[in-house]
């Protein structure tokens, strides 16, 4: 199920209505790094505004140089961890564009769903990001105590947390909010295993910068596969 709405996902790349939510996504996720880089340079340049003086070796006039160097490769690796709230934000941004092309592909009959608002969504988006936050700076103590699972935490903490909104998200717009989240909690360990699908790959730099968008569209069908399965598991199916 996972693997088959993954798939779908990348098979509709060539789809123009797709391909217009994509490149902007691509183009705000790019923006929200920059600025995150930016701020990184902005920090570096205050640190290094004056020239330090160490014993013996005197006034060290180069490490804002060595800083500024360093902060390209230092960006490179804390985009690993950057890219979970950005593509939480992106996703939060796009989902029903991506939704609504996904459904007018592959579920041309079913009825137009009504917009969320922006203050709802935008609700949302704040308190998701700040658990999302919150949970990855607490657990760096677990990183620092375990380090040997650090990968494990990292990925399956994130992985949770990543399917929990993809698919919450995906669901409200048909489900409503209690029933989405009611139909998140018996599927569960599917939900999980797809948001840790997600978070792989965003680990990767360029390729996470298609992540965001491809997880939208993948949530959207396993949403649609999800709720197939539990009409026909229900009594009155």
């Amino acid at each position: 199920m996972i693997f088959t709405s993954f798939i779908k996902a990348i098979a509709q790349l060539p789809d123009s209505r797709f391909q217009s939510v994509l490149w902007r996504g691509i183009g705000v996720t790019i923006g929200l790094l920059v600025a995150c880089y930016w701020g990184l340079l902005g920090l570096i340049d205050w640190l290094a505004s004056e020239p330090i003086t160490l014993p013996v070796v005197g006034e060290i006039t180069w490490f804002g140089d060595l800083l500024g160097w360093g902060s390209l490769l230092l960006m490179l690796l804390l985009s690993v961890f950057l890219m979970i709230p950005v593509a939480s934000a992106i996703t939060s941004l796009f989902l029903d564009e991506v939704a609504d092309a996904v459904e007018a592909k592959h579920f041309p009959a079913l009825p137009p769903t009504p917009a969320i608002g922006f203050f709802e969504g935008l609700r949302d988006t704040v308190g998701f990001l700040g658990i999302l936050i919150g949970a990855n700076i607490a657990a760096f103590m677990l990183y620092l105590i375990l380090p040997f699972a650090a990968v494990f935490i990292f990925y399956g903490m994130n992985g949770y947390l990543l399917g929990r909104e993809y698919f919450q998200l995906a669901a409200m717009r048909r489900e409503g909010r209690e029933g989405a989240k009611a139909l998140a909690k018996q599927h569960q360990g599917t939900i999980w295993a797809a948001g840790c699908l997600m978070a792989l790959p965003l680990s990767l730099p360029l390729v996470n910068l298609f992540i965001p968008i491809l997880g939208a569209a993948t949530f959207t069908h396993l949403y649609h596969a999800i709720s197939l399965r539990s009409d026909r598991a229900s009594p009155s199916g």
